[in-house]
């Protein structure tokens, strides 16, 4: 969050409102207005509120809290929290014979208070904004929309008929078929246009699931966390330290011994409106003889400050306007200069009008937790956006786990109570600005916590808080770096989550990837019986869990498609998710989806229980069935990925082999034999099932083959 925002926030909404908002009386006065009066069913409706007084910290509840109440057609009453949002102007650059789109957001105004609203049944609903802090509460004039359906489908849920599978509220199911896409950020391979672009890929090719993280720190989309001008996460030292003889515990940077001058580099790029004038200040207290020197572009250059009084604070400012072509801030660095120390705080960037800070990553005392990233918040809404264009289901891995790993040590403590109230906060807000959409599969709270902390009554009481907070009711899962049969079994926990590496330490393992996922597949089953569960993360790596070299070897994915499939039909709730999403891209490995997506058209495996169906060495059978139908899938145990890749051997095909497929009632059925690599039925057939058992003769095939048996 700006600086400003914090220390000297000032909640003025920007805004015309229409008739029919004037605020009730009362000791908050609190106006508001919806940005339409008629919505469809499972779409977004958002309201702008504005609040007379200003509060140091609008993301604390307990200082302030808003939030939009709605009377449901039904007789029902909702209640939804309110967010503070910094809004942003959404610049896209570059992109001109096959560059890369670039993104940059520049603020818009101080701030503002808004509340997102997605109406779960059709009618005329009425709303109202409440808010309440630490003296006084208020209350809005009542508002009216009415919610008209639509042809969508609604939230993915645990299913109703068959808690293992996910299914919409409408009850169509809804198998996952993704990938992570964890790290976006301009830095990385992957930047808000290109996840639109892999997302329309996805789509195109029948995937509908992508996991997310919000929560990389500053290397990527972060929330809440640490975003630091001056150094990275990664550095050794640091240049922050405590003011000398501030005894509140205030930092600031020093310039002094062996760090004589200190580049100024936000993990977001600076954006700047050319043709507008600027203004950079701060202050600095110096030791003895030295002065600061701040260098910077944009007409500035080199500017010197001599220090009033040693060891006082003395104020700096320089003005400059930035030319027809200047939409970026340059190189800034700060430097001692003269004998002894330098200490700087409080550098400032914005408009020289007045405005939202810019170089909010220059504040050294703005805090890690309970404070959100608002650009970083702007690049998720513009990712859920994305989502819901194309159809893209996501997973958001939300809280970052180095803030909240060590308080979560000892249950009971202060430390652990605090970071349960701390996560509570950061999940409200998640809910408040995110939870609207339908393209918010599931919240995931860590990625890969130590499963020894624990945890339980950590999960057990966010999961409570998110009963009453979010009305929308996503699923709720975790992940650990090792697998945590207790946290699978949680009942707490929605999903059951896993993430394994083949890697080529453990050679069985590395070997047979459809051994390997039904062997992870298993354990998911065992320990989480009636919900979903999915392999978070897979594929191949190095001893130390990098990206194997073996993966590029493998250019046309016979491992990734394989475990695909296996996944599929080996108990999972959807496929292996493989991490290395930007390898996985440059191969355009996207088109192995749709061979799967196109077979699982239409099917639902609820009711089901594996199949009981054999043919015998050296085909495996992994799949579904009921009493009336089975759904399949055929691999040749001999065609694992290193047989074929590693070794350079091809086995033949299989032929002259017969499916046997016990428990199915007696009658007719269609046999339709899919090609798996095309995507392409091969053969139908019609047969019949006699004294409980059905079989077939199978098609030739070469490394697998799926079928479909149906009444």
């Amino acid at each position: 969050m700006q600086r400003e925002a914090i220390t000297r926030l000032a909640v003025v909404v920007v805004a015309v409102f229409g008739a029919g908002t004037a605020a009730c009386a009362g000791a908050i006065s609190v106006t508001a207005e919806p940005l339409a009066t008629q919505v469809g069913r499972y779409e977004k409706i958002e309201f702008r509120i504005q609040l007379e007084r200003s509060y140091d910290d609008p993301y604390d509840p307990a200082v302030v809290d808003v939030r939009l109440v709605v009377q449901t057609p039904g007789g029902g009453e909702l209640a939804i929290p309110a967010f503070f949002a910094q809004e942003y102007e959404v610049r896209r650059s570059g992109g001109g014979r096959g560059g890369k789109v670039e993104t940059s957001f520049y603020p818009i105004g101080m701030g503002v208070w808004k509340a997102r609203f997605t109406p779960l049944e059709p009618g005329e609903h009425r709303a109202t904004i409440e808010a309440r802090d630490r003296q006084d509460k208020g209350q809005s004039q009542p508002m009216t929309f009415t919610c008209v359906e639509s042809s969508r489908k609604g939230y993915v849920r645990a299913g109703k008929k068959d808690p293992r599978f996910f299914e919409f509220d409408n009850g169509e199911p809804f198998f996952v078929i993704g990938q992570n896409l964890a790290f976006v950020g301009e830095g990385q391979y992957v930047n808000l246009a290109k996840a639109d672009e892999i997302f329309a890929t996805m789509a195109a090719n029948g995937a509908n699931y992508a996991r997310i993280w919000t929560c990389c720190k500053d290397w990527a989309m972060c929330l809440e966390g640490r975003k630091s001008a001056w150094s990275r996460s990664w550095s050794q030292d640091t240049p922050i330290v405590p003011v000398p003889g501030d005894a509140t515990g205030r930092k600031c940077l020093r310039l002094g011994g062996g760090r004589r001058s200190i580049e100024c580099s936000p993990s977001h790029a600076v954006a700047l409106t050319p043709n507008t004038r600027y203004v950079v200040s701060g202050r600095f207290m110096a030791d003895g003889g030295v002065a600061l020197e701040l260098n910077m572009a944009h007409g500035i250059g080199q500017a010197r400050f001599e220090a009033e009084k040693a060891g006082q604070w003395t104020g700096f400012r320089r003005e400059f306007t930035t030319g027809a072509g200047e939409n970026r801030l340059g190189r800034i660095s700060v430097a001692a200069v003269g004998d002894g120390n330098v200490y700087l705080d409080g550098l400032s960037l914005t408009e020289a009008s007045g405005g939202a800070e810019l170089l909010w990553e220059a504040d050294v005392n703005r805090r890690e937790r309970g404070t959100y990233n608002q650009i970083d918040c702007a690049m998720l809404d513009e990712l859920v956006g994305s989502a819901e264009k194309h159809g893209i289901y996501l997973m958001l891995c939300a809280v970052n786990r180095d803030l909240y790993m060590d308080s979560l040590s000892k249950v009971g403590s202060e430390d652990y109570n605090r970071a349960t109230a701390d996560t509570k906060k950061f999940l409200r807000y998640c809910v408040a600005r995110w939870g609207y959409s339908t393209a918010v599969a599931a919240w995931e709270c860590f990625n890969e916590m130590d499963p020894g902390k624990p945890t339980d009554a950590y999960y057990g009481e966010l999961a409570r808080y998110l009963e009453q907070i979010d009305v929308y009711r996503h699923p709720w899962t975790t992940s650990t770096w090792h697998p945590s049969a207790r946290d699978i079994r949680l009942d707490c926990l929605d999903i059951g989550q896993l993430h394994h590496y083949m890697r080529p330490q453990v050679e069985g393992d590395y070997r047979d990837e459809v051994a390997v996922i039904v062997d992870l597949t298993k354990f998911l089953r065992d320990n989480g019986l009636a919900k979903p569960v999915l392999i978070g993360e897979f594929g191949l790596a190095t001893p130390k869990w990098g990206l194997s070299d073996d993966m590029k070897t493998d250019a046309q994915g016979i491992h990734f498609r394989r475990s695909l499939w296996a996944s599929a039909f080996a108990g999972s709730s959807g496929t292996a998710m493989f991490w290395w999403w930007d390898l996985l891209d440059r191969q355009n490995a996207y088109g192995h989806y749709k061979p799967l997506a196109d077979f699982l058209k239409g099917v639902s495996f609820a009711g089901l229980k594996i199949t009981d169906a054999s043919v015998g060495e050296p085909v495996r059978v992994l799949g579904y069935q009921g009493d009336d139908r089975a759904y399949l899938w055929l691999s040749d145990s001999r065609t694992n990925w290193h047989t074929v890749i590693m070794e350079g051997k091809t086995p033949p095909a299989v032929a002259s082999c017969r499916l046997t497929v016990p428990g199915l009632a007696d009658g007719a059925y269609r046999v339709t034999w899919w090609d798996t690599q095309a995507g392409e039925v091969v053969e139908t057939v019609q047969v019949e099932s006699r004294g409980g058992s059905l079989g077939v003769t199978v098609p030739v095939f070469a490394a697998d083959m799926a079928c479909r048996i149906e009444r």
